[in-house]
């Protein structure tokens, strides 16, 4: 049988197969679950959720050292563990560096400096009182013996102005030189060698001319004689009394003018190494609020007291108003530019000390680095750096031993343990291994 026969023979059942089949392939694209776009990217999500569940990482906020692979708490602490982000930067990790999350970085409070170069300034804070200005000091000393009379000056802290009578003495030796002036004068033509003497032992007594002129005058010796001030000021000391009887060279009173006073400062001995001759001080009195006061230093003690380890900076006030007033307590700042050039400065707080080390955290993206460097002198509540950092590096400024005790537990190179590995917080216990 030919083919030509075969399909007139079977032509019936050759059309009910094809039949079947054309409804299978029609039913199949109704009905069936070929992949459509919108299912193919539901899939992938999924695949994505499914990956990203499979290597989701919960850390504690506080212990970032603790790795979990499912949420619940942390084992030192209890608090509930968050999920580690993902990072996202294109920073490569540091092996030595410790990742701190967002979260932990607020909860720690952690703060950061930008490293720049500044003029570097030094401020030296000391107290001091307020004393009396001894080079303006003046004593008045009994020039021969005698008795207190009268005494115009009758207590300490009075004002006395140049030329004012203080007080009056009685003194024999007084009433015998001026009778040999009056017998000098009478052969002051034929012999003035011997006048000018006697007037000579009056001046080395301290009369003045008029006085002396005054005494010469006189039919009649003087029984007393008037002492005057020779400089204008407040009585520090006033030793005697009215009726007190005075030897030669005793001191009467000691003059001091309050226009000008010193203020004594302690220095201790690191403060030493940090101040100089000329350098410019400001000074604050608690008495005198909002007051400031200006000076330079004009003396520095070469001594330091062995028993208080302090020398005194001795600083000149003028003090035209009176307001500083011996006894004062008061404070002073020193501020000056270490140096005239630009140098690299960093905060007081950023600095880790250990034994000679200096320690800072550098920061990139979330990433500490434990980093040592070399420090130059102070400079206020900066140091200024000598090696180790470049300008625009930014570092820990606050926080820095929570950041540091994070790396000591992640066995990361740390300021007690500067070369890294594993290191025990208690005995027994590895908290390194949670």
């Amino acid at each position: 049988m030919n083919t030509k026969d075969f399909y007139k023979k079977n032509k019936q059942y050759i059309f009910i197969i094809a039949s079947l089949i054309l409804g299978l392939i029609l039913g199949g694209w109704m009905f069936g679950s070929s992949p459509t776009k919108d299912n193919r990217n539901a899939q992938k999500d999924d695949n994505k959720t499914e990956a990203h569940q499979e290597h989701q990482l919960w850390t504690c906020a506080m212990h970032p050292q603790i790795r979990q692979e499912e949420p619940g708490q942390c084992p030192i602490c209890g608090m509930d563990l968050i999920p580690v982000k993902k990072n996202n930067s294109s920073e490569k990790m540091d092996p030595d560096a410790v990742m701190l999350s967002d979260a932990a970085i607020k909860l720690a409070q952690v703060q950061t400096y930008k490293v720049r170069k500044a003029i570097p300034k030094r401020h030296v804070e000391l107290s001091g009182t307020v004393e009396f200005d001894k080079t303006q000091q003046a004593k008045m000393t009994a020039r021969f013996k005698g008795r207190i009379e009268k005494l115009f000056a009758n207590f300490t802290g009075q004002y006395i102005t140049k030329g004012q009578k203080i007080a009056e003495i009685y003194s024999p030796d007084l009433i015998v030189a001026q009778q040999e002036l009056w017998d000098a004068a009478k052969y002051k033509q034929t012999n003035p060698a011997l006048y000018r003497a006697a007037r000579q032992k009056l001046k080395l007594w301290e009369l003045s001319d008029s006085q002396i002129n005054t005494l010469e005058r006189m039919k009649q010796p003087a029984t007393s004689f008037p002492i005057l001030s020779p400089v204008s000021g407040y009585i520090q000391k006033l030793p005697v009394a009215k009726g007190d009887y005075v030897k030669e060279g005793q001191v009467l009173f000691t003059l001091t003018p309050l226009n000008q006073v010193w203020v004594m400062l302690d220095a201790y001995e690191p403060d030493l190494a940090t101040i100089k001759i000329g350098d410019h001080v400001k000074l604050a009195a608690e008495a005198i609020p909002g007051k400031m006061f200006k000076g330079n230093i004009s003396y520095i003690d070469p001594f330091v007291n062995k028993q208080t380890r302090v020398a005194k900076v001795r600083v000149s006030i003028k003090n035209k108003d009176l307001l500083l007033k011996p006894g004062m307590f008061v404070s002073a700042g020193i501020q000056d530019e270490i140096s005239k050039n630009p140098q690299l400065i960093i905060p007081k707080t950023a600095v880790l000390w250990t034994g000679k080390r200096s320690v800072v955290y550098v920061k990139k993206a979330n990433m500490f680095k434990y980093r040592e460097i070399i420090l130059g002198p102070e400079a206020g509540d900066f140091y200024v750096v000598l090696k180790g950092l470049e300008p625009g590096e930014e570092i820990v400024s606050h926080a820095v031993f929570k950041v540091d005790a994070a790396a000591q537990l992640l066995g990361k190179p740390s300021m007690m343990n500067p070369e890294g590995g594993k290191t025990n917080t208690m005995p027994g216990m590895d908290m390194g291994d949670q």
